[in-house]
């Protein structure tokens, strides 16, 4: 069968990408491997009616592209986590402390360096790192060498990006570009090294999974589920699909929404060699999402908002909009430790018990438990992008570029992972195939 566009992976940028090509009128099809749309993001309902998140929950004010999807999709947009009462948590080598646990000196070191930093990253431009006259040196120089430059050897100020950093789950600032974090930060508006109202202090009120069902609704019989993809062959005279069944599918073009991982284990032809090496340079971080539904809230007995950063098994935890329900993020450098257990048992064991550490032992005893290990999933292989050094002048200026009729999108084709990216050049893909001008995102009236 012959199409005008086959979309590779039904996630939140080849749902956009297949929904704008179908409104234009063209004859799409998108192909997913797994039994349901979404890609990494999940929800599922509690046996008391609770909507949880498994996978991407939250956004921010500056993420235009998905919030006005969201929208036009007739979902509400309302405030996430940052919200909550209580203090911050951070469960430390030395112990638990609630709220700064830095000193005074150190905290004013820290904003100082945080200054520069911003300073810096103005400097960079989000859709040309390459261009920067030092890209090179930036590029080879870890945030962790650079913090400690700046920062006069304060290893404090490295300490706290470090908690920031794997609580994220993209890897240790020891490791990671200068160049890729002050090019992530120029995209947002270089406010900060992180500021969580603006990259997380919004979500949907729905779900944030309800944008890709609600989209899936729409494109109806046009998404193929159980579909994995074993070849493409990529060809101006036309494209051929190949499934790992053996199927076989024509179109005029192809547009990958696939993560990069998985996107490796398929043969493609036709593409160029620089194009294919690009994509292949790129890479996830290894890590996982653990979910869990309480009764009560429980970190609010010990004055607790639910946000916590640790140099343990929790990299970081927020809460989600249903009461009583938290969200765990495990970074790359500590999933061995649930990756080396029996059972799902022994890990939900392992989760539980580190956040009683944080918030007391009523975290022993959830409702209910949900573990996603992403790094480890065939179809996802990993998680938010990982831009360790040299990467970023390794993948080089054709990341995120099309080679008509090949196009590419998804999360980890924009400065970095979110579900801002996956929206922002799926419907960039759909309009490049259409051979319409890459689109605009404006803000959201109200927002």
């Amino acid at each position: 069968m012959s199409h005008d566009v086959i979309v590779l992976g039904a996630g939140l940028a080849g749902l956009s990408a297949a929904r704008d090509l179908a409104l234009a009128g063209s004859d799409v099809v998108v192909l997913e491997a797994r039994n349901r749309v979404g890609g990494r993001v999940e929800q599922t309902t509690l046996a008391d009616g609770r909507v949880v998140q498994l996978g991407g929950e939250l956004t921010g004010e500056f993420q235009h592209a998905y919030l006005g999807l969201a929208t036009e999709l007739g979902l509400e947009i309302e405030s996430s986590y940052v919200e909550a009462s209580g203090e911050d948590s951070y469960d430390m080598i030395e112990g638990v402390v609630r709220g700064d646990w830095m000193t005074a000196e150190q905290r004013a070191n820290h904003d100082r360096v945080e200054a520069k930093f911003c300073e810096l990253a103005a400097t960079v431009d989000p859709a040309d790192p390459w261009s920067h006259p030092d890209a090179a040196l930036l590029d080879n120089t870890s945030l962790a060498d650079w913090l400690r430059s700046a920062g006069g050897g304060d290893e404090a100020v490295v300490r706290e990006r470090a908690l920031f950093h794997l609580g994220l789950a993209d890897g240790s600032p020891e490791r990671l570009s200068l160049l890729a974090e002050l090019r992530k930060q120029a995209a947002a508006g270089a406010t900060g090294f992180y500021d969580d109202v603006c990259w997380e202090g919004l979500r949907v009120a729905e779900g944030s999974a309800s944008v890709a069902l609600r989209m899936a609704d729409e494109l109806g019989e046009r998404v193929r589920l159980e579909a994995p993809v074993a070849k493409v062959s990529i060809s101006k005279g036309g494209c051929t699909v190949t499934l790992v069944s053996g199927e076989q599918l024509e179109a005029s073009a192809v547009i990958s929404a696939m993560p990069v991982g998985p996107l490796r284990d398929i043969e493609i032809t036709g593409v160029s060699d620089p194009r294919l090496k690009s994509l292949a340079r790129q890479r996830s971080a290894v890590t996982a999402k653990f979910v869990a539904g309480y009764s009560s809230p429980i970190w609010e007995e010990v004055g607790a908002n639910g946000l916590a950063y640790g140099e343990g098994l929790v990299g970081s935890c927020w809460t989600q909009a249903p009461p009583a329900v938290v969200s765990v993020l495990i970074g790359p450098e500590r999933i061995g430790v649930l990756l080396a257990a029996a059972n799902d048992g022994e890990i939900c064991s392992d989760m539980t018990h580190a956040l009683a550490r944080i918030y007391g032992d009523g975290m022993l005893e959830p409702q209910e438990v949900f573990y996603r290990p992403w790094g480890v999933d065939p179809w996802t292989q990993g998680y938010v992008t990982q831009w360790r050094v040299g990467d970023v002048l390794g993948v080089g200026p054709l990341h995120g570029t099309h080679e008509p009729p090949f196009y590419v999108c998804g999360s980890d084709q924009w400065v970095c992972g979110y579900m801002e990216g996956a929206v922002r050049t799926g419907r960039g893909a759909a309009a490049a195939a259409l051979g319409l001008p890459a689109p605009e995102f404006e803000p959201v009236p109200g927002r």
